[in-house]
């Protein structure tokens, strides 16, 4: 829930900025994951959420404008 609220509360440019940085991780930790094991490999779970998250506020917000228009 909190993390939500914080995706909520985010500029859609921040929003945007957010989810690269996230994408970048996710592509981190998959590559480092392949070397040798995370010692935490629910990170690779928790990013890959986080990734849906923010995709899913932004489209909300995309619909919103539309039903605006």
């Amino acid at each position: 829930m909190k993390n939500e609220l914080v995706l909520k509360e985010l500029s859609t440019a921040d929003l945007k900025e957010r989810l690269e940085n996230e994408r970048a991780m996710y592509q981190k930790l998959l590559l480092t994951h392949a070397v040798s094991p995370l010692e935490n490999p629910n990170k690779i779970k928790e990013s890959r959420k986080t990734i849906a998250r923010c995709l899913t506020e932004l489209r909300a917000r995309e619909i919103a404008e539309q039903k605006q228009n």
